[in-house]
């Protein structure tokens, strides 16, 4: 660990996993007790469950995925009762401790900000990244209706930072603010950050105080940080969500995003609520220790994987590989829908299958599945069997292909369309 303690935003980064482990999972029950008593939606989805039981990962495991189409459905079905977030939260507006701004993502989804400071946790990732208190940072993420700019705002205001409102486009404008104020950061999407100094080259505009950044909200690839640090800019990016908020964040290592403190994060099977062993690509799940909107085992929809040890910066908490992709991969076949939850429900009922991943080919109106699994034990008539569970399932013929244990590829694929469209 470093030596250095102002490399680090507070204790917590450094201290022993186990620690951290014990703290997360000891605040674990009164979290979820707190959802069933003041959540309407987690009163009826953990009815069954005893908050204080719930105090390991593997009692977690047992509880429900709540996933994005289901907070969509909830929230229509509450709407017209007064309740616009789906009974998830526990506050509204209508009080002076109620949410300061509410926000709306795509779906439409509506999440409520409370007002404790740093709301969304993300001070944490722009201090990795080199922010610090007296910074001037260009804001660019977007101010309205998706909570970006606030979460950043939020954050650098947290750390002492004063912000300018720049939000998304007018880049001619926003270039012009930023020659005139001269910030020492930028935070916004890293294509948009490439689009304004490329304005400065073209208009000979000077920035010669940026320095760093914070990005996020779409790929970051290491030939456009490449590309920065040429220019004297040292790029780093976040994961965060408008529903849990930070999730993790780079480091100077740049050897995947560490995890925040105050989330527990799970990479389970597409489809499923079953963690896959460490390394392998999933689904990530995030339960929050947000009082105001208490997240419990919430999936994301994007897929990443658990990376092996610690940060070489003395940061002792897990690391992501970083997004990874959509972990949605429904597929429709000669007119049915099939989703990943079927693949998986097809594999339990064979204990011999470790792995399964339905591949979709030929040419529209000529749909073929092919169920690849790994098996160890091929019993006689195995194929046989699982065909019939193909059909059970999703009403649909399907091949069987057995593997070894170890073929199928580790990219969190449960269901590959390999169709042609041309």
């Amino acid at each position: 660990m470093s030596a250095d303690a102002s490399a680090f935003y507070d204790v917590l980064e450094t201290r022993p996993p186990e620690l951290r482990e014990r703290h997360l999972m000891a605040a674990l029950p009164t979290q979820v007790a707190h959802a069933r008593a003041h959540a309407p939606a987690f009163a009826e989805l953990l009815r069954d469950v005893s908050p204080a039981e719930v105090t390991s990962r593997a009692a977690l495991a047992r509880l429900p995925v709540t996933r994005k189409h289901e907070l969509i459905e909830r929230q229509r079905a509450t709407r017209a009762g007064g309740d616009p977030f789906g009974g998830f939260a526990t506050i509204g507006w209508h009080t002076r401790s109620g949410a300061l701004r509410v926000f709306a993502s795509p779906g439409p989804i509506y999440e409520p900000e409370g007002r404790g400071p740093d709301y969304w946790r993300a001070a944490r990732a722009l201090y990795a990244a080199g922010f610090r208190a007296g910074d001037l940072v260009h804001n660019s993420f977007s101010y309205h209706l998706t909570p970006a700019g606030s979460l950043v705002e939020t954050a650098a205001q947290a750390l002492g930072c004063t912000v300018f409102a720049g939000g998304v486009g007018n880049t001619e404008l926003q270039l012009q603010a930023a020659a005139d104020l001269q910030p020492q950061g930028y935070t916004g999407t890293p294509s948009f950050l490439k689009i304004l100094l490329d304005k400065a080259a073209e208009s000979g505009v000077a920035l010669p105080t940026l320095r760093k950044a914070l990005v996020s909200g779409e790929a970051f690839p290491v030939s456009l940080r490449d590309w920065l640090a040429e220019r004297g800019i040292a790029g780093y990016q976040c994961y965060a969500t408008a529903d849990v908020g930070l999730v993790a964040y780079e480091t100077t290592a740049r050897q995947g995003l560490v995890l925040d403190e105050h989330v527990i994060v799970e990479i389970v099977r597409p489809g499923t609520g079953d963690p896959v062993a460490e390394g392998e690509v999933g689904e990530l799940v995030v339960t929050t220790l947000n009082p105001d909107y208490p997240l419990i085992r919430f999936g994301t929809g994007d897929l990443s994987a658990i990376l092996p040890g610690h940060c070489p910066t003395g940061r002792t908490n897990a690391r992501i590989r970083g997004w990874m992709g959509r972990a949605d991969q429904t597929a429709k076949v000669r007119g049915m829908f099939v989703h990943p939850a079927q693949v998986a429900d097809i594999a339990r009922r064979h204990p011999e299958v470790t792995r399964a991943r339905l591949v979709v080919s030929g040419e529209m109106a000529n749909d073929r599945m092919t169920l690849q699994v790994e098996v160890a034990q091929r019993p006689e008539g195995l194929s046989a069997r699982i065909a019939e569970s193909i059909r059970d399932v999703t009403k649909l013929r399907g091949e069987v292909v057995l593997q070894a244990p170890g073929t199928l590829p580790n990219d969190g694929k449960v269901i590959e369309d390999a169709r042609r469209y041309d």
